[in-house]
């Protein structure tokens, strides 16, 4: 295989989710595995929806998340290449102009389906004389423009779903450019990954119906089809679609909720696929274990448990130096190696450390029983004198089981709920000595 050049390609209306980003990430691993290029497309064909924020949340996106780009462009700067493609199939006799409004092709497609036939344009248009058409448009009807297919069989094979076969004969031809010339994605699509030299289209299996027109397009510009590779889309871990809440699965909210991009990465890049889903250190070792064959036909599912999983192993092994600036960030007190080391495996997301700063350092409301005031009251007699150390709790421990006879759950238990107000956490030998002597005795009524 030659070095592929892939793209992805986003439209700057709004922000990445973690469906765009399964399809980004699957082209830069398939490329980077093959020493290829990735390039990103800005698809701001549409000048009205697009903006230069979601332009710009989408590279912050893809740069948090790694995934760079070899070369970038923009749709909106390519119009004339877009319309000199277009003049070419209306010599061609492939792009004819169409008069019928929105409303009067919903009824057609109605009464298409009242009659069991599939909702197929019926190329009224065509039908029309010049003196119809110029009729028309003395009238003020704008026309839309259609391509013509060409009713055969477009065949191809696909890289995940192996052998694919479209009719074109039971596709409506596609619109290509709108009343007003704007022109939608189909061929400037095709215009553009001509010029780049795409040579692997991969994108979510939505498309695959698409594809069956662009390949007929391709060969109409004089260009040849990349290959396809279309994926499965994702859903919920309950089986549903997305879409609903792709708004708190952006790539925007889920930074700040504290998520690792390794570990979106890592979930994404594996889920949908025969490999088991197991978190990885670099988009390098995820780009070499990449290949088409795992990718499985049934659609992946996304589950956010799972992405916390993946994060909290990506975390509690992350050292102080990677982490210490945003460890600052959230508290200026969290921001030391000793800190980090005993609390990590007790955080999730790197936002958590939020709750053992204010454990460790802050006011908290000691657990105890009534019926354990009392045992509390002497365990605090028996706190040992000097300096708190990582031997304290053992020692101390032991010193509270020969005094009052308590020992397992009942000793432990009692007193870490004492000092830190909670049932579970780090270990308390290493956790003691970052409460201190004051801290402790404070809380233990001494």
């Amino acid at each position: 295989m030659t070095s592929p050049i892939v793209r992805f390609a986003p439209s700057p209306t709004g922000r990445l989710h973690v469906g765009n980003v399964r399809t980004a990430l699957i082209n830069w691993l398939f490329a980077h595995h093959q020493g290829g290029k990735f390039i990103l497309r800005i698809d701001d064909t549409d000048l009205e929806r697009s903006t230069k924020e979601y332009e710009d949340g989408i590279r912050t996106d893809l740069s948090w998340l790694g995934l760079t780009w070899d070369d970038s462009f923009h749709q909106s700067h390519r119009f004339k290449e877009y319309e000199a493609a277009a003049d070419k199939l209306r010599e061609m006799g492939l792009l004819y102009p169409c008069y019928e409004t929105a409303d009067e092709l919903e009824r057609k497609r109605k009464i298409a389906l009242s009659r069991g036939r599939p909702p197929v344009y019926d190329r009224a248009a065509l039908k029309l004389t010049d003196d119809e058409r110029a009729k028309l448009e003395a009238d003020g009807v704008k026309p839309h423009w259609r391509f013509r297919l060409s009713g055969e069989r477009v065949e191809w094979n696909d890289l995940v779903r192996g052998p694919q076969s479209i009719d074109t004969s039971s596709l409506s031809d596609p619109i290509l450019i709108r009343e007003d010339g704007s022109f939608l994605y189909t061929m400037p699509s095709v215009v553009d990954d001509i010029d780049a030299g795409i040579t692997h289209v991969v994108r979510g299996e939505d498309h695959v119906t698409n594809s069956g027109a662009q390949i007929e397009i391709f060969r109409a510009l004089g260009g040849v089809a990349p290959e396809m590779a279309h994926t499965p889309l994702l859903i919920g871990a309950d089986g549903q679609g997305l879409s609903k809440r792709l708004g708190s699965l952006s790539m925007g909210e889920l930074r700040a909720q504290g998520y690792e991009p390794m570990a979106i990465c890592s979930l994404l890049a594996k889920i949908g696929t025969s490999d088991n889903v197991e978190a990885r250190g670099s988009l390098s070792g995820l780009a070499a274990e990449f290949d088409f064959a795992k990718i499985g036909r049934a659609p992946a599912r996304f589950d956010e448990a799972e992405l916390k999983h993946l994060n909290a192993t990506i975390l509690h092994g992350l050292p102080f130096d990677a982490v210490k600036a945003r460890l600052a960030a959230v508290d200026p007190r969290a921001a030391d190696e000793g800190f980090w080391t005993v609390v990590r495996e007790n955080c999730s997301l790197l936002p958590d450390v939020k709750d053992w700063v204010d454990t460790v350092f802050g006011d908290i409301a000691p657990m105890v029983a009534d019926e354990d005031k009392g045992f509390v009251a002497e365990a605090a007699a028996l706190f040992p004198a000097g300096d708190v150390t990582g031997e304290t709790w053992s020692a101390w421990a032991n010193a509270v089981k020969d005094k009052t006879g308590r020992k397992g759950r009942a000793l432990f238990m009692t007193l870490r709920k004492a000092l830190t107000g909670q049932e579970h956490g780090p270990d308390m030998g290493a956790l003691l000595p970052l409460i201190g002597r004051e801290r402790a005795l404070a809380r233990l009524g001494g």
